[in-house]
């Protein structure tokens, strides 16, 4: 009889964590490189790298939380979603400034202050995104492994496909 593959889509969403934290780490780097050089061509390759890996995978990312795990784990308990589903918003926000700022620059609309923003936006995105895979991987994950059952983990993860 043939075994039917495990399905962890906590695993898959904890991978894609791990993924952006390497993406962020390198943004993180170009803000500080922002700081200490002021803005050179490889700075601004690496934060539109990072953008465009935050536009693509992130995006579809938590279109999955929002549309396949949310949902089941709503039947549980609602306020853990309630503060993912802001946190996404927040990230989309300043996510959106800090492509808006990099497309100024990238059209050659430089100044010092507007070296300074995209530094401090950089940062910024930084610092959310890290809070909220924290929060994911610490808090909300491990409520998911506690509460739902491995029927509820394979709606799941036939809700990401």
């Amino acid at each position: 009889m043939a075994m039917k593959p495990q399905v962890d889509p906590i695993a898959d969403f904890m991978q894609d964590h791990d993924k952006l934290l390497a993406h962020l780490a390198s943004l993180n780097r170009a803000a500080r490189s922002l700081d200490e050089k002021g803005l050179t061509e490889e700075v601004l390759q690496r934060i539109a790298a990072a953008l465009e890996f935050i536009g693509q995978e992130v995006t579809e990312h938590n279109r999955s939380e929002e549309e396949a795990l949310f949902p089941v784990l709503e039947r549980y308990v609602e306020g853990p979603t309630k503060v993912m589903r802001e946190d996404h918003k927040r990230l989309r926000q300043e996510f959106n400034r800090l492509r808006r700022a990099v497309t100024g620059i990238q059209k050659h609309k430089v100044n010092g202050q507007k070296v300074r923003d995209l530094s401090s936006m950089s940062k910024t995105i930084v610092q959310l995104f890290v809070n909220h895979i924290h929060k994911e991987n610490y808090i909300l994950f491990p409520l998911v492994k506690k509460f739902l059952t491995k029927d509820a983990l394979r709606e799941i993860a036939r809700r990401m496909l």
